[in-house]
């Protein structure tokens, strides 16, 4: 079977790349092993040297990389350029301080000596999207190899050639064959590989539903995961706000350059009554001066959407809202003859039961919902079965803090749009998974956290 890249801009098939046989998955899955049971022994110092490398390779092919990404899905070229950087910047803050988050921690008890030392498992099995082709896949394996893991890539089957990027940065960084190899295969051979003995973890970006086949089939061979999934996230603005700041940040916290098509995109947006008139105005006006069109053009603000089924899925949620009585303000209209062009749409008069409010939209759609006050938006905001990410704009810091303490999401930010930074955890709540990634905190997931007991 093919897996194959398609320019969602043009249409055009990118390139085809054979899926791997069952011969050739074990013996990516030995060479990773046999790779790991020596780079288990290297140091801090050698992994951070390499890891700095990779920064460096990173930053040298920032253009060419950045192309890749945009000619696979999309987005526009400047996106794709610092989604390159944010990589780079990643693999630096790993090899800085990797030795420091895996240092033995050592606790007094009635022991001669007693502490806490943090080794690393083995393979572990990441399943990537496509939406962030680089960045979901560099925040898994820059403290997975820092930590001594090794890792295979199972990448979505559309951005093969930024799959084959990402294995070769690595190489040209200097790391062993085998501490990162990408695996062209598609779904179905993942529960395989996830059940093979020498695999220890498996981590995932996607969807609700791959998420809980890679849980269900890792809980029976009893195998850590961490799941990163879905996210509707809240976007509120109270009376006392910036209206035009939060408008400003409103657009480009929904658009997260990718169209819309982020799990932490903000995707509904609940607004003080008060306020809510000038809010939806000034969301409408900032929406409509966005170019939509070509990603690779200095000038385009959104590019295409991912796939034909994708602005289907989108078109047909903005429908169906706008039949049960939302009111389609600007855009929601599919332009152009070649390419998944979308132009993004602002939605009021939202109510529960509408697709945009009730569902997880992964495009560009504004939809606002009106509440009367601070309590209400909380519960608005909770009235959904993720929780990701949330942002909250208030002049009263304090005030905003303490709603902060009651939305139930894995990150809150005041005044600003979600976002994922290589320094503060990254993950969700309910149907948005669990563990974390990033920090220190996302290190130690794939470590055993091993006690040693002297007497």
């Amino acid at each position: 079977m093919a897996l194959c890249s398609i320019n969602p801009a043009t249409e055009e098939i990118l390139g085809e790349f054979t899926e791997l046989s069952s011969d050739e998955i074990e013996q990516k899955l030995a060479q990773a092993q046999a790779t790991f049971e020596a780079w288990r022994e290297t140091s801090f110092e050698h992994r951070a040297a390499l890891m700095k490398q990779a920064a460096t390779a990173l930053r040298d092919q920032k253009t060419d990389l950045a192309r890749t990404m945009t000619l696979e899905v999309g987005k526009t070229l400047a996106a794709a350029e610092a989604e390159v950087e944010k990589c780079a910047v990643t693999c630096d803050y790993y090899a800085d301080n990797a030795a420091t988050f895996l240092a033995p921690e050592h606790i007094e008890t009635d022991a001669s000596e007693s502490y806490v030392r943090f080794d690393p498992i083995g393979i572990v099995l990441a399943v990537m999207p496509w939406n962030f082709p680089f960045w979901q896949v560099f925040r898994f394996a820059a403290p997975a190899l820092m930590a001594g893991n090794v890792g295979v890539l199972k990448h979505a089957s559309n951005v093969q050639q930024s799959a084959a990027a990402i294995e070769q940065v690595f190489l040209d960084a200097g790391f062993p064959q085998g501490a990162f190899l990408n695996l062209a295969i598609t779904s179905p051979k993942v529960e395989a590989i996830i059940k093979d003995p020498r695999v220890k973890a498996v981590t995932l970006t996607g969807s609700e539903y791959a998420g809980s086949q890679v849980a269900k089939t890792a809980g029976e061979a009893i195998k850590k995961t961490v799941l990163e999934l879905g996210g509707s996230d809240p976007f509120i603005v109270l009376a006392d706000a910036d209206i035009d700041q939060a408008a400003a940040s409103a657009v480009s916290a929904r658009l997260q350059a990718n169209a819309g098509q982020s799990c932490i995109a903000a995707k509904r947006f609940i607004v003080e009554a008060s306020v809510a008139e000038q809010f939806t105005a000034k969301l409408q006006s900032e929406v409509e001066q966005l170019t939509v069109g070509d990603p690779l053009a200095a000038d385009t603000a959104v590019g295409p959407l991912s796939s034909e089924q994708t602005l289907t899925d989108v078109q047909k949620q903005v429908d169906d809202s706008v039949t049960q009585g939302a009111t389609l303000l600007c855009g929601g209209k599919r332009v152009g003859s070649k390419g998944y062009f979308y132009t993004p749409a602002v939605l009021g008069n939202v109510k529960k039961g509408m697709p945009v409010y009730d569902e997880e939209v992964f495009g560009p759609v504004l939809p606002v919902i009106v509440v009367k006050d601070a309590a209400e938006a909380v519960a608005v905001a909770n009235d959904c079965n993720y929780g990701l990410g949330a942002t909250i704009f208030s002049a009263d810091l304090k005030a905003a803090q303490a709603l902060a303490a009651q939305v139930e999401s894995g990150a809150v930010f005041i005044n600003n749009q979600v976002k994922s930074d290589a320094r503060l955890p990254f993950g969700g709540v309910k149907q948005s998974g669990y563990g974390r990634e990033l920090s220190h905190y996302g290190i130690k997931e794939f470590v055993n956290i091993k006690t040693v007991w002297v007497k």
